[in-house]
């Protein structure tokens, strides 16, 4: 079977390499068709080991969130990625941001650009939801709370310590409005704030939002 017609089982997906190899199986030199696929631009490099369909191949390939959750894991979009995606920014946004258990990095690659913080267990673990972008493609991301948990606790310099503070840095700075605010469940906050670093930074977090 042609590579062209096999990776059409595997659309919206990203392809390993192992998986390249396979559909491959029948060639002699198959390292030299990857090379050879590539610069068809059928496949394109995101990082070593890890493909995605390059435009020439003419199959969809996967959203940058599934690229992301494969590209540097464990890991689930979250921070400004997450917060746009539920609403909660107006903004739209070129970086797909993540945390990550493991060190964090960036990566510059053809699918786009990836940031990745690092957080540890157990406060990494809360608020992930599994969210069905496509019938193919499901992905690992932070609930709306997380998200913005995520922000302040990974996020170097963030420090809220008065309501006013806290207000600015919610309203003026990520503007989010306050309708949104309200419909926040405050209490997985309350919950996960114990096991969470800044936790001072979560308590005025809450409070600020049950004042607005």
């Amino acid at each position: 079977m042609r590579f062209e017609t096999a990776a059409r089982n595997y659309a919206e997906e990203p392809l390993t390499r192992q998986l390249i190899l396979n559909m491959l199986r029948e060639y002699k030199r198959p390292n030299d068709k990857v090379n050879e696929l590539m610069k068809q631009g059928k496949l394109l490099a995101v990082k070593r080991g890890l493909y995605v369909p390059g435009p020439e191949l003419g199959i969809a390939g996967p959203e940058p969130f599934l690229v992301a959750n494969h590209l540097w894991g464990p890991s689930y979009v979250s921070l400004e990625s997450a917060l746009s995606h539920w609403g909660l920014i107006p903004e739209r946004v070129y970086e797909v941001s993540s945390v990550t258990l493991k060190s964090s990095k960036n990566f510059k690659t053809p699918s786009g650009r990836f940031q990745y913080i690092h957080a540890s267990m157990p406060y990494y673990a809360f608020g992930i939801k599994s969210l069905q972008l496509t019938p193919r493609q499901t992905v690992l991301i932070a609930s709306p709370e997380k998200a913005l948990c995520d922000k302040i606790v990974v996020t170097s310099g963030i420090a809220l310590r008065s309501i006013r503070q806290t207000q600015d840095f919610l309203l003026e700075d990520l503007r989010i409005n306050e309708e949104s605010l309200h419909q926040l469940d405050l209490a997985v906050i309350h919950a996960w704030k114990e096991d969470a670093p800044k936790k001072s930074s979560l308590e005025m977090l809450i409070k600020t939002i049950e004042v607005l």
